[in-house]
């Protein structure tokens, strides 16, 4: 049987819902980011204990179709960017719709019902998130974290940046030295 959870986004995320289940008798067979698959059938009751514990971590039980759809979907393009050394080298929508094994179009217009954006500006924000990160490592390029995000220059990349965040890359990198000289000044 499968469990499908909103904002489990994290190791830590993995680690307290697998405590969870075990608090209420539930074996795991396998945990992923926003999905855990349990050994046997869940009762009403474990699953009404299991939505007010994990709500006081911060994270939902989904039992609505089209938000577990949403929550595969982000989880996927999160474990993607973020925790991948390399992006597929398939179009985005092609990998979304083969990992997932539904239409794209259907997934994305489901998607940006819900969520109100399209799942290529998700691809985006989280893209350029993880540059951010990458940045702030200060252990590859402008270059190098151009090529790892598959993007086509480092021109394209640093124009998508200063698009979502108002500034180019180089100025994030320095307001962020600024900031943490002052705060080891203080």
């Amino acid at each position: 049987m499968f469990i499908y959870i909103k904002f489990m986004v994290s190791l830590r995320c993995k680690m307290v819902v697998e405590q969870e289940l075990q608090k209420l008798g539930l074996h795991c067979v396998k945990v992923d980011l926003g999905t855990i698959e349990i050994r046997e059938n869940i009762t009403d009751f474990q699953r009404e204990q299991l939505r007010k514990n994990l709500k006081a971590y911060g994270l939902v039980l989904l039992d609505d179709k089209r938000q577990i759809m949403i929550e595969k979907i982000k989880t996927l393009i999160i474990e993607m960017i973020h925790y991948s050394d390399d992006l597929p080298k398939v179009n985005y929508s092609d990998y979304i719709s083969e990992r997932l094994g539904y239409d794209y179009i259907y997934l994305a217009n489901t998607f940006s019902q819900v969520k109100g954006i399209t799942i290529q500006q998700f691809i985006i924000l989280n893209k350029i998130e993880r540059v951010k990160q990458l940045l702030l490592y200060d252990e590859l390029n402008l270059t190098e974290i151009s090529y790892r995000l598959s993007y086509s220059s480092v021109a394209h990349l640093s124009n998508q940046f200063k698009s979502v965040m108002g500034f180019t890359p180089s100025n994030y990198k320095k307001q962020k030295k600024k900031r943490i000289e002052h705060l080891e000044h203080l």
